[in-house]
């Protein structure tokens, strides 16, 4: 596997030698001084070029970085359609390992490019026409303390759909019950898990992707119950699954509501819960719900 220095000066070198390439920074956990080490982190580089089109025209100039085991061109995707048209993104993961995630953006993009993340570090500026920067800060993905409204719009969010995965579940439309667990519930869920970890640290923290550093900032035993809202495809541990999911938002959302003076919906918990193991106790052929 290629060392940083050496992944550092391929990007560099290609920068340095191609005329297009006016200036070239990275971001994200690479400049990020409160991500941990390891040998999967990115290389999130952006080249601020003089034009995108000629770059787009002949792909072959990326084969230099390295022999690929994948790629993704995200701006082409006719799924994911991109946001930014004026900006082209090359995603690799290469044969050593390492990844590269190399984005092109207009020179005439560059002060908006500079303001849009606080982890961006200039890396070459051939030019000189860059701003200097602050030092890299993870402070824009800081969780937020949340507004009242904010706050209420969770709870209800969760409890909104929550039946939804229990009647999934009678249905036996498994995948239905997933989804609605994994992709609408649950979110709520780790929403209100990070207002907390922010209560306990000033709101002085960020919980990563996907909430991959929350662990830092649970106990072992809330820890463990959260890992037990993580279900397999058997109707049963889902329904046990959305139980434990409830008992922990119930208990989390209080703590959040007393620390802030707001108001938990006791009642739409109630409710919901008690109608979701009234279904789950529902017989098979049952033609009404009560």
């Amino acid at each position: 596997m290629r060392t940083q220095a050496e992944m550092m000066e391929l990007i560099l070198g290609f920068a340095r030698g191609d005329e297009r390439v006016r200036a070239a920074a990275m971001n994200g956990s690479r400049t990020n001084p409160n991500a941990p080490r390891d040998p999967f982190q990115d290389y999130d580089i952006v080249y601020l070029v003089s034009e995108v089109d000629s770059f787009k025209r002949d792909p072959h100039w990326i084969d230099r970085f390295g022999e690929r085991i994948v790629m993704q061109t995200p701006d082409d995707s006719a799924l994911f359609p991109a946001g930014n048209r004026s900006r082209y993104a090359y995603l690799m993961l290469f044969a050593d390992g390492n990844r590269l995630d190399l984005t092109l953006v207009p020179l005439a993009e560059k002060d908006a490019y500079l303001r849009e993340d606080k982890l961006t570090v200039v890396l070459l500026d051939k030019d000189g026409a860059l701003p200097s920067l602050p030092a890299p800060s993870d402070e824009d993905y800081w969780v937020r303390p949340p507004s009242a409204a904010e706050f209420a719009s969770c709870c209800n969010e969760f409890w909104w759909v929550y039946p939804y995965v229990a009647k999934g579940l009678w249905r036996r439309e498994i995948l239905y019950a997933l989804e609605h667990l994994n992709a609408y519930v649950r979110p709520m869920l780790i929403r209100m898990l990070e207002w907390r970890a922010g209560i306990e640290t000033g709101f002085s923290l960020s919980t990563g992707k996907s909430g991959k550093y929350l662990q830092r900032y649970m106990s072992e035993e809330r820890w463990r119950r959260l890992l037990a809202t993580f279900a397999d495809g058997n109707a049963e541990n889902v329904w046990r699954a959305l139980l434990a999911m409830g008992d922990l938002f119930r208990e989390t959302a209080t703590e959040v509501a007393e620390s802030f003076g707001y108001v938990y919906p006791s009642e739409d918990d109630r409710r919901v819960t008690e109608y979701a193991r009234h279904v789950r106790a529902l017989p098979p052929d049952a033609t009404e719900v009560y």
